[in-house]
């Protein structure tokens, strides 16, 4: 039992790392909410001080919307992000639970290549991949923004470590009950970890709904391209759009927002079960 001495010590620590806590969230918030509320603030306010516009108007979103394809972008950048995040996972849990399960020859060093391959930074591969999508025709096309990120050596080198750390003994009691790798994999494994599972989905469809430069390099034409690229169109060194930015920038925003409030639980079990391990 806490002596009345300590108690009062106790208490002030905790206020102190609540508080911490608070400014710390406020200012990781703060831009977005700046974001938000400039959108709906009129041209003569963009750059004001207030917390809320004296004017609220949707003209911003009127204007983004017609200065780009705006359904066109969004449409090709939810389409690229989760064509990629399921291949992406698809290949990954394959990879995983084979280089965990299985012993063949050379899967340490196959491991190890992937490994680097993580390190290899994009702009290394850009070119070899544009020329490679430019010969087989994919350029302007959603296949040339899909294929080429197909596999993730990060979501491999994460679920490696996962499925490693999955109880043996659960396998092992599904093999008696004469259950196949495939079984095994989809039936006894991957429901386990659908939590560790979503949570890499999440970041890998948080990068692939970000990715700029590889849309800026395979597709020409607005409508044929993401909406990263479209947001670009907004800042020229004539004059910037502040307002029409805002607006197409919470439009993008939005997607990764309610994919995060749909897994949200399953995202914040993963990461308490990692800081617990």
């Amino acid at each position: 039992m806490a002596s009345p001495a300590r108690t009062p010590k106790f208490q002030v620590s905790v206020l102190g790392k609540h508080a911490a806590l608070i400014i710390l969230s406020l200012i990781a918030v703060f831009p977005l909410y700046w974001m938000v509320v400039t959108s709906f603030k009129p041209e003569a306010e963009v750059f004001s001080s207030s917390l809320l516009p004296q004017h609220w108007t949707l003209g911003n979103y009127v204007q983004a919307w017609k200065a780009i394809p705006m359904a066109s972008m969004l449409g090709n950048s939810m389409a690229v992000a989760v064509a990629q995040t399921i291949m992406q996972l698809l290949s990954s849990i394959l990879a995983a639970y084979a280089f965990t399960r299985w012993d063949f020859r050379f899967s340490h060093l196959i491991y190890s290549l992937i490994a680097l391959t993580w390190l290899v930074p994009f702009q290394v591969i850009m070119i070899p991949n544009y020329v490679v999508i430019s010969n087989m025709g994919w350029r302007d096309t959603l296949m040339g923004l899909i294929v080429p990120n197909i596999a993730s050596a990060f979501a491999v080198l994460q679920l490696y470590n996962t499925f490693k750390s999955f109880p043996k003994a659960l396998i092992e009691a599904a093999r008696l009950d004469g259950a196949s790798d495939w079984s095994v994999l989809w039936r006894t494994i991957f429901p386990n970890l659908r939590a560790a599972i979503a949570s890499i989905g999440v970041l890998l469809f948080i990068s692939s709904w970000n990715d700029y430069f590889w849309p800026l390099l395979v597709t020409t034409k607005l409508e044929h391209s993401t909406i990263q690229k479209g947001l670009q169109m907004f800042i020229s060194s004539d004059a910037n759009m502040w307002g029409p930015l805002m607006a197409a920038t919470t439009l993008a925003s939005l997607p990764v927002l309610i994919l995060y409030l749909i897994l949200q639980r399953q995202i914040i079990e993963s990461f308490v079960k990692g800081g617990l391990r």
